[in-house]
């Protein structure tokens, strides 16, 4: 049982600076390509779903045309939706519901 909490306890430490790394990462790449930055993409996203910000990525989807902000909203109504943004143009692509299996 010590060992599980050791184990859980360093794996959540450890996570943080991850997500910190990779947000100044996705800031950089936003920035060197010229697409719409991390903040601009944050307030579109609250606007097509209102509630608070759980993830955010930048993914090339080259086969959809380009660069895409997929940003993880937890709802005000308890659910998480993906919202995709155009990251070169901020129009929102698809919001989708986040099917959790709980």
């Amino acid at each position: 049982m010590k060992k599980l909490l050791i184990f859980s306890v360093v794996g959540t430490v450890l996570s943080f600076p991850a997500f910190a790394d990779d947000i100044h990462e996705i800031k950089a790449k936003s920035e060197q390509l010229g697409l719409i930055s991390v903040d601009e993409a944050k307030s579109i996203a609250l606007e097509a779903r209102p509630g608070i910000i759980d993830d955010i990525d930048l993914e090339n989807r080259s086969f959809f045309g380009g660069w895409d902000y997929e940003i993880e909203v937890l709802g005000k109504d308890g659910k998480e939706w993906d919202v995709y943004i155009n990251a070169e143009t901020g129009e929102v692509r698809k919001v989708s519901r986040d099917w959790d299996l709980f």
